[in-house]
């Protein structure tokens, strides 16, 4: 399982064809193996922007039909990583796959146990484990629930289960997961002082916590405010559950929020009674951990409406987890006045919150087209008055 000087070569001038088109052209290959090049030509365009410390390795090998549909992202890994203080004996990864994940993880570790159950991936694993420097890296070809139950004690277990059936459907519960951890969380827990789950970002969380034992902490992981995945970190005697929302930037930068559920809950906040000089909004990590009053009640800044998940203050507030605009204009989106408006203006950012008309109805009417510098919020006030809110960014 080793790519040659020839397979390499080739795949590097290749490395930006059209996979389908480069298929069709079978005398390009020579007596070399099509199939094969042409799922590390494809494995190499997935993990170019994803996972740039692979893709600038050219000994890694791809599996065929690779999906990277649901491996972690390299700046994901890395942080996943973060969580590792302290742990260093032994890390055993339930549900192998790709590997993405271990690679990171494993160096932590004086012992690191990989374990999969499709033959294949195994065999791809232990050569790319083995270019990647990993010499305390083990491979184990088993099913993962089958392991568990004779393997030795270890100080970390990391699962990221299948999130897609029998028939490829995709799936989102955890009981519908493969493995389903709700089901093992006791062994997990007698195996492991700590337990890492990886979920999609689809997952509910409330649910999930009450589904699940000894949840310790709860991360919602973003990669550019977009919401990647949800991890949950089980602990035995673990019963007060921290909410971390992670936001990972450009240039190794982070936005990160902690939160209690139970002083959420219990929060009262207070909600303007009008638009400020500044809006904001949450980044997507904040948002998906339900985080809506401790974020208002940190930064001091006032709510526009109970579901509208948008503040505001007069003078402008450092370091917000999130996007800050500058509040250039707010108005009724009535006929008069959209018509000033849009005699102005004819291009314009939309983002609806807790509004009856959707975002592509709103184009449709007033013929905006996308992009430029002001960014239009059409939202609802405490007062139930919908309003449209022309922003620009903050700087």
């Amino acid at each position: 399982m080793y790519l040659t000087e020839a397979q390499k070569q080739f795949i590097r001038t290749h490395a930006n064809d059209n996979i389908r088109d480069l298929a069709l052209h079978k005398s390009v290959f020579g007596n070399m193996d099509a199939s094969f090049l042409l799922a590390q030509i494809a494995g190499r365009q997935m993990v170019r922007i994803k996972i740039p410390s692979w893709y600038a390795n050219d000994a890694i090998v791809y599996p065929a039909h690779l999906s990277l549909e649901q491996a972690s992202s390299q700046a994901t890994a890395s942080y996943k990583a973060s969580l590792l203080s302290g742990d260093t004996g032994r890390l055993v990864d339930l549900t192998g796959g790709l590997g993405v994940d271990f690679s990171f993880l494993s160096p932590h570790f004086q012992e690191a146990v990989y374990v999969e159950r499709k033959e294949e991936l195994c065999e791809i694993a232990a050569h790319n484990f083995g270019v990647l420097g990993l010499k305390n890296a083990a491979i184990k070809n088993a099913e993962g629930e089958v392991y568990l139950q004779q393997m030795p004690r270890a100080d970390v277990i990391y699962l990221d289960p299948s999130r897609r059936d029998d028939a490829g459907r995709k799936v989102f519960r955890i009981e519908d997961c493969s493995p389903d951890v709700a089901a093992i969380n006791n062994l997990l827990l007698e195996k492991a002082k700590k337990v890492i789950v990886k979920f999609s970002p689809m997952l509910d969380i409330s649910l999930a916590v009450k589904t699940l034992h000894h949840v310790s902490e709860v991360h919602t992981v973003s990669v550019e405010n977009e919401c990647k995945e949800l991890l949950f970190v089980l602990g035995k005697n673990e019963n007060n559950t921290r909410y971390i929302a992670v936001n990972l930037l450009k240039n190794d930068k982070t936005e990160s929020f902690t939160f209690n559920i139970r002083e959420e809950q219990d929060r009262e906040i207070s909600y303007a009674s009008s638009v400020g000089k500044y809006l904001y909004e949450p980044n997507a990590s904040i948002l998906k951990a339900g985080a809506f009053n401790s974020v208002s009640h940190k930064f001091g800044v006032k709510k526009l409406h109970r579901n509208s998940h948008l503040y505001t203050s007069e003078k402008p507030v450092p370091d917000f987890p999130g996007r800050v605009f500058e509040v250039k204009n707010v108005f009724i989106p009535n006929k008069q006045n959209l018509r000033s408006f849009l005699n102005e203006t004819k291009k314009a950012n939309i983002a609806v919150r807790n509004y009856p008309v959707s975002v592509a109805e709103i184009r449709r009417k007033t013929g905006l087209a996308d992009g430029g510098d002001t960014y239009i919020f059409a939202t609802t006030l405490a007062g139930e008055q919908k309003v449209w809110i022309v922003t620009t960014k903050h700087n």
